[in-house]
């Protein structure tokens, strides 16, 4: 994501006058390309409407499911926010190999309506109503495969050919659910309570679906992003 950011500051740099700030770099310069990365999140976060780029601060992702272990977990109409303050910690790029791994650190929340029905750990959990889960310090891993395919212009652009994500939690994660239980606080609360006190636990049990797509939902974005940008004009040879 970090090289994407970069290929956007470089075409921001080339193309607009607005963004005097954002500084092209050279293929493997990672100290230019970390710095121009960051100063472009924000730039990117609103959206890129004449690129096709839609928002992505916030971000509406429709439909997040989960069917892991005892748990059945659907998440629909979530509003993502947070992702124009991740700070960007490292990068490792091979342009020649086409490679890149990327290391975001974000605070993030999630809003939206849900279903749940199975167990959650060690407790019983049922209910469908709305919820919101407030998300500190999490650094999401990616590791991206790029090529180059022509596009209708006659010119090479960057396509993903796949790419794979990790994360951890570093500091805490608040959960909060309406309805649990048909609204039986009795049995609601002891499941709230538990999974704010075991965030960590709780998280590996449900959230790799929820950075699963919320990644891919922002690779779409890069990708109208590629589509609309030749790659000879998104850094500097």
């Amino acid at each position: 994501m970090l090289r994407y950011f970069c290929f956007l500051a470089l075409f921001l740099n080339v193309k607009s006058a607005s963004a005097p700030f954002i500084k092209p770099c050279k293929d493997g310069d990672n100290a230019c390309i970390l710095a121009s990365s960051q100063a472009v999140i924000p730039v990117l976060a609103p959206g890129v409407p004449e690129l096709g780029v839609q928002p992505l601060d916030p971000l509406k992702v429709p439909r997040i499911t989960s069917n892991q272990g005892s748990l059945k977990l659907t998440f629909t109409d979530t509003v993502l926010t947070g992702l124009k303050g991740c700070k960007i910690e490292s990068i490792k790029h091979d342009r020649i190999k086409g490679k890149q791994t990327l290391l975001l650190r974000c605070d993030m929340v999630l809003d939206g309506d849900y279903v749940l029905d199975g167990q959650l750990l060690i407790l019983p959990v049922q209910g469908k109503g709305r919820y919101k889960i407030d998300i500190r310090d999490i650094v999401i891993k990616t590791v991206t495969d790029l090529t180059t395919e022509q596009g209708p212009d006659g010119k090479e652009h960057w396509k993903i050919v796949k790419w794979r994500d990790s994360f951890q939690v570093k500091t805490g994660v608040k959960f909060h659910f309406d309805n649990l239980f048909n609204g039986n606080k009795v049995l609601a609360d002891p499941v709230i309570e538990f999974a704010n006190t075991n965030w960590n636990d709780v998280m590996q049990e449900i959230a790799p679906p929820i950075v699963h797509t919320i990644i891919a939902s922002v690779f779409k974005e890069i990708e109208a992003l590629y589509k609309a940008v030749p790659a000879d004009e998104l850094y500097i040879p």
